[in-house]
């Protein structure tokens, strides 16, 4: 049985556990409002940046000369992996979950025969996904969203993948993220954006030129305006899924930190009760041994 002193310095660990998760907990609940309605309010954009996409290159994806980040490269033997997850740690099963989906992805493409490229996004995913995959992540990002997704950040990535796709490194590239739904559930969500995949389902753009009967004519032709749409969709895309991904983030360790300070109370409640009945029992035993000996005189 533990003594009197080890049950007290327990007790007094975990209250100083306690407040640290529930200091963290707070901090998160703070950055996740900020960071639940930047996402939120990007999703509009992103959504009728892909439907003007899709419009657009409706009529020009089978034509020959069409990008090929519309059209693809004819090929689908090599595949780059955008792995989306945190810097940091103790946020549940955020990161976990989409290094075990990217896992997944990896092998089944393996297995096919594909080859397959990783860029990670957080330092989580490098220093999980290098113990099995470490010859095929080709590039790390880390501090994205320290002070908020900025989209300079985004652009950033989308540049890396846009110069390796000209350079005919990758056929298919995909985002692994997940997405806010809420603070309790976020859904792994794997977006292809290369070559360009329309949204499902009918855009409002389509609906519209259906229930009018009217035929778009643009100027410049299709294919210039397409040269300037898809790398922007794509940094747009990547804008979205680093704001989905942040907001996950927040959500997950304010779920996690709150759990973690709840059983910590409930552990130093238990701990509590152990100390009170341990003193009790040395008490009783001092009395006993007093009694005991006032008898014997």
């Amino acid at each position: 049985m533990p003594s009197l002193k080890d049950l007290k310095i327990r007790i007094n660990s975990v209250k100083s556990t306690q407040k640290i998760t529930s200091a963290m907990k707070m901090v998160a609940a703070a950055k996740l409002r900020r960071a639940q309605e930047g996402a939120e309010a990007a999703r509009p954009y992103a959504e009728r940046m892909e439907g003007m996409v899709a419009n657009v290159g409706a009529s020009v994806a089978n034509m020959e000369g069409a990008p090929k980040m519309l059209a693809g490269t004819g090929s689908d033997d090599t595949h780059l992996i955008v792995a989306c997850t945190a810097d940091r740690g103790l946020c549940g099963g955020f990161n976990g979950s989409i290094v075990r989906e990217t896992r997944n992805t990896v092998r089944r493409l393996k297995t096919d025969g594909k080859t397959v490229k990783i860029i990670c996004v957080g330092k989580k995913a490098r220093d999980l996904l290098k113990r099995d995959f470490a010859g095929d992540i080709v590039e790390t990002f880390e501090g994205i969203g320290k002070r908020g997704v900025l989209f300079e950040e985004a652009d950033a990535v989308a540049d890396k993948i846009t110069e390796m796709f000209e350079a005919g490194e990758f056929d298919v590239c995909t985002v692994i993220f997940n997405r806010f739904q809420s603070a309790m559930t976020q859904i792994i969500t794997k977006q292809q954006v290369i070559p360009f995949q329309p949204p499902k389902g009918e855009t409002e753009e389509e609906k519209s030129a259906e229930e009018n009967g009217g035929v778009y004519l643009y100027e410049p032709e299709e294919t210039e305006i397409l040269d300037v749409l898809l790398p922007r969709n794509l940094a747009i895309q990547i804008f979205q899924a680093l704001l989905e991904s942040a907001a996950s983030e927040h959500g997950a360790r304010m779920t996690a930190m709150d759990s973690a300070t709840r059983n910590a109370g409930e552990m130093i409640d238990g701990l509590t009760l152990t100390y009170n009945r341990t003193r009790q029992a040395f008490i009783t035993k001092e009395l006993i041994e007093i009694i005991s000996g006032a008898e014997a005189l």
